[in-house]
């Protein structure tokens, strides 16, 4: 008796996935401020440069489903601090799932961080959801922007379909003093009244401190780029900013020149390269 069976289908392959981990402490001896500790693991780098400055760089060249990084900076009392990265991240067509993006960021008395990455470009199909969260002492005081692309405009890319997820949320001594929410989905796409009305670049710039709301003159006065949306506010020893236009270039030089006006210093050299 012979015994036929049906052959097995090959398991289908298991898609590899990156983790990135970054976490860093800066503390300050005699008013300079120096890096006091670095652990990077995985797709994740970190570059400690004179100013200070910290220059994150994800080696596996974009995000997609099922990826995660980490990042965690950590201010002692008195130190100031630059943190961006070394280019645009990139979130790719997701195969399933969605990346996870977790950044904590704590800073202490008298400290100041100023959180400066470069544009997140979501490609059609991604999916991430990237949630931020800063902890102010009562004395310390942060600027932070981020900025989403929709698409590479020189390519002739047009987003219908992503799935993308950004919570920012600040907290003073313990107690949440901002939140930033956002969440860009097909519906939102739209180019409608109710949806994006066109526009492929949205950045979001906020400032926290004691007389943060005294800038409001100066930034009003700098919202003058041709093609670009915005408008600010400000308040209770916070700033906010909001900018969107169809196209990069004119919001990156919108937001630089803002930038110039609300830091003490010239922006980090990767903004320049």
């Amino acid at each position: 008796m012979s015994l036929i069976t049906a052959p097995i289908a090959p398991a289908p392959p298991r898609l590899q996935r990156s983790f990135g981990e970054i976490r860093a402490s800066f503390e300050a001896r005699s008013g300079v401020t120096y890096l006091s500790g670095l652990r990077q693991a995985g797709s994740a780098r970190a570059i400690s440069l004179p100013g200070p400055e910290l220059v994150i760089l994800n080696t596996s060249g974009g995000l997609t489903g099922g990826d995660r990084q980490e990042i965690r900076l950590t201010l002692g009392a008195g130190t100031r601090v630059t943190a961006t990265t070394q280019t645009a991240e990139r979130v790719y067509k997701s195969p399933g799932g969605q990346a996870e993006i977790s950044l904590q960021m704590s800073v202490g008395e008298g400290a100041r961080l100023d959180w400066l990455p470069q544009e997140t470009i979501l490609f059609e199909r991604s999916a991430a959801h990237r949630r931020t969260q800063i902890d102010l002492a009562p004395d310390a005081s942060c600027l932070s922007c981020e900025t989403v692309i929709l698409g590479r405009t020189a390519m002739g890319e047009v987003l219908s379909d992503v799935s993308f997820r950004d919570e920012r949320l600040f907290t003073r001594a313990g107690h949440p003093v901002h939140f930033e929410p956002m969440h860009l989905n097909a519906e939102a796409l739209r180019d409608t009244p109710a949806g994006l009305a066109g526009a492929r670049v949205l950045s979001g710039i906020v400032l926290l401190g004691q007389g943060a709301e005294d800038a409001i003159g100066p930034v009003r006065a700098a919202l003058d780029e041709p093609g670009v949306q915005g408008a600010a506010s400000g308040f209770d020893g916070r700033l906010v900013v909001r900018l969107m236009a169809r196209d990069n270039w004119p919001l990156r030089r919108q937001l630089i020149r803002l930038l110039t006006v609300l830091r003490p210093s010239p922006l980090p050299r990767v903004w320049h390269s």
